[in-house]
């Protein structure tokens, strides 16, 4: 047994000190991954600087785009607030019309909030 601990041991100390070890370094590779990471760099400052399709459209196109959707956004919100009012008021039975509505509402709202975001904030 005591054998075996001794190739263990050795074994154990290989290790330690492979890992342990001071590692150097050739200064060209240095240099090749120095180049490689400026390279990777100015890429992504490439890609930032040219503009992507969604930003190419032009200024008209997007408030045409942004006020074809808000036409049926309000008119969705206005038929929520009519069926939510007959409801409350009038004792109307409309509760899953007037759901569908405030969903439609919800989802193109969110819808107008992205592209907006997307398109007209200064990033």
């Amino acid at each position: 047994m005591q054998g075996m601990s001794r190739v263990f041991f050795c074994l154990f100390v290989v290790v330690v000190l492979s890992v342990a070890a001071p590692g150097y370094a050739d200064e060209s590779v240095e240099q090749k991954v120095e180049q490689q990471s400026s390279g990777v760099l100015q890429a992504f400052e490439n890609d930032r600087s040219a503009k992507s399709e969604l930003v190419a459209i032009e200024l008209k196109t997007k408030h045409l785009i942004m006020f074809l959707m808000g036409i049926p956004l309000l008119l969705l919100i206005i038929a929520t607030v009519a069926l939510g009012v007959a409801m409350v008021v009038y004792g109307k039975r409309v509760f899953v019309p007037h759901m569908v509505c405030a969903g439609l509402s919800l989802t193109l709202a969110l819808g107008h909030a992205v592209v907006g975001i997307v398109w007209f904030y200064p990033f």
